[in-house]
């Protein structure tokens, strides 16, 4: 008889360290991104300091755990430096849930390694739902202003420096104007993720005469192919060619910046947090009527929403943003107005409810309170336009 082995009853901090470790691996291996690693690791170091770092993960309890996530609610989110930024104080439902998963991956390896008898996460409170599908807020950018978003980012960050001005009169060194109109165009067009972006080397992109092709790098090690606009290319060839051999001699002996697409001014690869700080330096420089906070995630938001809006299948969409599942997709689609009443109006059976030889005035009369022209999507403003139309693109 083969004996049940042994509890190793581990503090929660060296349980978590071994988890982490485990994680790493995972990540290095490619089943886990880099940045899903982060952020199991940024959740799970929280998770230990709301319960206590020096308590026994066997003595946690699905009421320790419930206390956690509400105290975890109730705190300010520590990726944000803004305190009235959204999300701080007090977390979204979305957010918590997010928590949640990364303590339930946390407790099911700690069952597997008999850290603890049983997984706590069984006698929770179940998750709560997210109840914020339908956005007051929108979050994609309309048309028009995705175009001024692309003219804005165009513009260099410091005026040129005066003839005869000393190098301490401006900081020509950091006019990235080529760099951050790519980063803004890319995440635009294509509407990849930010750390997709961040970590795509010039080798991931196939230049030939006739077509340039990104191979992406996603979640899990997954790829995608994506062929670039002819504008696109353009502005790709440019930055590589005038903006990015200057940035790259700046560190010729660091491998991974020589490798990196994007690079900072003093030469090294660029993360997400420049991605997210060119973006909103951008944002700033736009007309004040489409000016208001976007972030990376918006414009892939953007991209989704303009993508539908032009007619294009969800289902190309959905592999354009390396979603697997069409439903996903669909969280990313903000409303565009009149729309619903448009595709009832043009549903094929429509047709089909008009008595032949009738006047229209005999025609099924609309439902009350809306106008002819209400629902065309045609005229609903900058859902037509398309966002390669933006003078520098041309």
């Amino acid at each position: 008889m083969v004996a049940p082995p042994r509890l190793n009853r581990l503090t929660v901090a060296a349980a978590a360290d071994r988890y982490l470790a485990s994680v790493q691996v995972e990540s290095v291996r490619g089943v886990l991104s880099p940045a899903t690693a982060r952020s199991y690791e940024r959740d799970v170091r929280e998770f230990a300091a709301l319960v206590g770092e020096a308590r026994v993960l066997d003595d946690v309890t699905g009421e320790d755990v419930d206390d956690a996530l509400v105290r975890y609610q109730a705190s300010p989110d520590g990726r944000y430096r803004d305190p009235g930024r959204k999300g701080a104080p007090g977390r979204s439902v979305a957010t918590v849930n997010r928590f949640r998963q990364s303590v339930s991956r946390f407790f099911a390896h700690a069952a597997r390694q008999c850290w603890v008898q049983a997984d706590p996460m069984q006698w929770a409170a179940p998750p709560a739902r997210s109840r914020d599908r339908l956005r007051v807020e929108r979050t994609a950018l309309s048309a028009s202003a995705a175009g001024a978003l692309l003219q804005a980012s165009a513009v260099p960050d410091r005026p040129a420096p005066a003839p005869g001005a000393g190098a301490r009169s401006s900081r020509s060194d950091q006019a990235l104007a080529l760099r951050d109109r790519l980063v803004v165009a890319l995440l635009l067009v294509l509407g990849p993720r930010v750390s997709e972006l961040a970590r795509a080397d010039v080798a991931d992109f196939t230049r030939e005469p006739e077509e340039t092709r990104w191979r992406i790098v996603g979640k899990g090690g997954s790829t995608r192919t994506v062929a670039l606009s002819a504008p696109l290319a353009a502005a790709l060839e440019e930055y590589l060619h005038e903006l990015r051999p200057r940035l790259a001699a700046r560190r010729p002996d660091d491998p991974d910046a020589q490798r990196a697409l994007l690079l900072t001014w003093r030469g090294r690869r660029v993360d997400t947090q420049a991605v997210r700080a060119l973006l909103a330096r951008a944002v700033e420089r736009m007309p004040a009527p489409y000016r208001r906070p976007a972030t990376p995630h918006a414009l892939r938001h953007t991209t989704a929403t303009l993508l539908v809006a032009e007619g294009w299948d969800v289902k190309v969409v959905a592999e354009l943003l390396g979603h697997r599942s069409i439903a996903t997709t669909g969280v990313y689609l903000d409303r565009i107005e009149g729309e619903l009443a448009a595709a009832i109006r043009s549903h094929p059976l429509s047709a089909g409810l008009v008595v032949p030889g009738a006047t229209a005035a005999e025609a099924p009369p609309q439902e009350a309170g809306a106008s002819p022209d209400a629902g065309d999507i045609s005229d609903v403003p900058d859902s037509s336009s398309s966002i390669a139309d933006a003078p520098w693109l041309r």
